[in-house]
C-alpha cells in the first residue's frame, strides 16, 4: 500500500519550525515524514513520534520501540544515548508539536474552517463536513481532538489530497483559543453561540465571548467570520479584520438595528424524533432543507453549514444534499434504538445551555420521557443555581421522569419537583445505584435522554440501557 506523505514536512523543516536541534544521519534531513503521532502504538513506517510526558507515562520510554516499528525520527526533551535513529532535541515536546503543526498548516494549499462555541461545536462540525463533502475531499476533527493536544494531531492528518479541513476548537480558559487558532489559521471561522460554560475560569458570558473571539486574531487574510445572529453576544461583534461577519439564524432581522442575516430559516417544522424541516433563504436563492436529526438546534447547524458552503462555492442543491445526509456521532445527541426503547446518548459533555436544548428534544417523545442527568462541571460560584435552572427546565417541558445522580444533581431534583409536582423524580448519590434502579424502571416505548459532563462517566449508563435493559 502506498502511504500518502505529509506534503513537504521534511526532518529539516521540522527541526527549523520548532527551533530544535537535529541529531543523526544528515542524509535523512530531506526525507518527508508519513505521519506524526504521540501514541507509540500508532507509529507506522516513516512516522515522526512525539513523546509526551503524562502523569503516569512518559513517551520517551517508548523511543526504542517506535524505531523498531519503522519511525523515521522522534522528538526528545533530553539527549539520547546511542539512539537507533535520528531525533530532534527540543525543550518541550508539547510546544514543539504545536509549532510544527502551525508551520505545516501554512504550507498547505487548503481551505480551513475553524469551529467554536459553547454548545453544538461537534454537531455543527459534522453538518458542515457533510455539506462540504458534496464537492470536496474533507478532513474533519475526529472525536474530541479539539484541544491543544488534539488539534495539532488533527492537522497532522491532513494530506495533499484533502481540499478542506473542518477543525473543531474547544477551550476552557483565556489564551487557549489564541493558541489554537494560531495553529489552525482558518479561512472561515464559525462561532455557534455564547453560553454558560467554563465559568469557573471565564467568569461570565462576556468572558466566554472574549475568549472565543480570540480566534479572530489568526484568521487568514481575506477570511470571514460566520456567527449566530440570534445570539445576543455574538450580534455585538463588529468588523472582523475589516470585514463584516456573515450572520445566520431564524428569520431575517437581527435584534441589532441595521444588521440582517445573510442566511436564515423560515417555515420551520418540528417532526419530533424524525427531525426538522425548514425553508432556508440565501443570497443564492431558497431551498427546502430536510434535517434528519431532531431538535431546533440542528436547524442552526444547517444554517451555519449553508453559510460556509456558499462561502466555499457550493450550490444550494449540493448544500441541501449534505444537510439531508448529516448524522450524529456517539455521545452527541445520538439516537439509539435498543430493547424497544429510544436512548438519546448525549453523555459526552454538558453545560446549562446544552442541557436545556437536549431536554427540549426529549420533550417530543411519544411514550414516557425519561431524563437521566448528572453533574455539570466548571460552572464556578453559581453552579447550584445553574443546576436548579436545568431541573426547572425538566419541569417546564413536562418530562415524565427524572433520574439524577451526583453531588450537584440534588438541584435538578428540587427544580423539577418545584416546577412540576407530577414529574416522577429519583435522586441517587452514585451512578451505579441510579443505573440499577433505572434498569428496573424502564420499559419498551420509553425515550431516555442520558446527559452529564464527561467526568460523570454516563457512557456506562448508555451501555447498560442498550445492552442489558429488559
Amino acid at each position: 500500500m502506498i502511504v500518502e506523505k505529509m506534503k513537504g514536512l521534511t526532518l529539516e523543516k521540522i527541526a527549523q519550525s520548532c527551533g530544535g536541534t537535529y541529531i543523526g544521519d544528515e542524509t535523512l534531513l530531506g526525507e518527508e515524514i508519513s505521519g506524526a503521532v504521540i501514541d507509540s502504538r500508532q507509529v507506522e513506517e516513516g512516522f515522526l513520534f512525539i513523546p509526551i510526558k503524562g502523569e503516569k507515562v512518559d513517551g520517551h520510554d517508548f523511543i526504542g520501540a517506535v524505531f523498531e516499528k519503522g519511525a523515521l525520527a522522534v522528538l526528545s526533551e533530553k539527549p539520547l544515548d546511542n539512539p537507533p535513529g535520528p531525533y530532534i532535541l527540543v525543550e518541550s515536546s508539547t510546544e514543539a508539536m504545536k509549532e510544527i503543526a502551525a508551520y505545516y498548516r501554512r504550507t498547505l494549499d487548503i481551505k480551513v474552517v475553524g469551529i467554536s462555541g459553547s454548545v453544538g461545536k461537534t454537531s455543527t462540525k459534522e453538518m458542515i463536513a457533510s455539506v462540504l463533502e458534496q464537492k470536496y475531499s474533507v478532513l474533519k476533527t475526529a472525536g474530541n481532538f479539539n484541544n491543544e493536544i488534539g488539534l495539532p494531531l488533527t492537522i497532522f492528518r491532513i494530506r495533499p489530497s484533502h481540499q478542506v479541513a473542518v477543525l473543531e476548537m474547544g477551550i476552557s480558559d483565556f489564551g487557549e483559543m489564541d493558541r489554537l487558532s494560531a495553529m489552525a489559521y482558518p479561512d472561515v471561522e464559525v462561532i455557534t453561540n455564547i453560553g454558560q460554560c467554563h465559568l469557573e475560569n471565564l467568569g461570565t458570558r462576556d468572558g466566554v465571548l472574549a475568549a472565543k473571539t480570540e480566534m479572530f486574531a489568526h484568521m487568514k487574510e481575506g477570511g470571514v467570520a460566520v456567527l449566530n445572529g440570534d445570539d445576543d453576544k455574538l450580534i455585538t461583534v463588529g468588523l472582523v479584520n475589516d470585514k463584516a461577519p456573515l450572520f445566520y439564524g431564524m428569520e431575517q432581522e437581527c435584534e441589532v438595528e441595521g444588521i440582517q442575516k445573510s442566511v436564515y430559516a423560515t417555515d420551520v417544522e418540528d417532526l419530533g424524533f424524525d427531525g426538522m424541516k425548514a425553508k432556508i433563504h440565501t443570497p443564492a436563492g431558497c431551498f427546502e432543507a430536510d434535517i434528519s436529526i431532531p431538535g431546533e438546534h440542528n436547524v442552526y447547524n444547517a444554517l451555519a453549514a449553508t453559510t460556509v458552503g456558499l462561502e466555499l462555492g457550493l450550490s444550494t442543491e449540493e448544500i441541501g444534499a449534505g444537510i439531508a445526509t448529516a448524522k450524529t456521532i456517539a455521545g452527541r445527541t445520538n439516537f439509539i434504538k435498543a430493547n424497544g426503547m429510544t436512548v438519546i446518548d448525549d453523555c459526552y459533555n454538558a453545560n446549562p445551555m446544552s442541557m436545556k436544548t437536549s431536554i427540549a428534544t426529549l420533550s417530543h417523545a411519544k411514550g414516557r420521557s425519561i431524563a437521566v442527568l448528572g453533574d455539570m462541571g466548571e460552572l464556578g460560584e453559581g453552579e447550584r443555581a445553574l443546576h436548579r435552572e436545568v431541573g426547572t427546565a425538566v419541569g417546564e417541558y413536562k418530562i415524565h421522569t427524572l433520574y439524577c445522580a451526583g453531588e450537584l444533581a440534588r438541584e435538578y431534583a428540587e427544580g423539577a419537583r418545584s416546577e412540576n409536582p407530577s414529574c416522577r423524580v429519583f435522586y441517587f448519590e452514585d451512578v451505579p445505584e441510579m443505573t440499577k434502579s433505572l434498569l428496573n424502571y424502564v420499559e419498551p416505548g420509553d425515550s431516555i435522554l442520558v446527559k452529564a459532563s464527561h467526568f460523570m462517566n454516563f457512557s456506562a449508563v448508555v451501555q447498560a440501557l442498550t445492552e442489558e435493559a429488559k
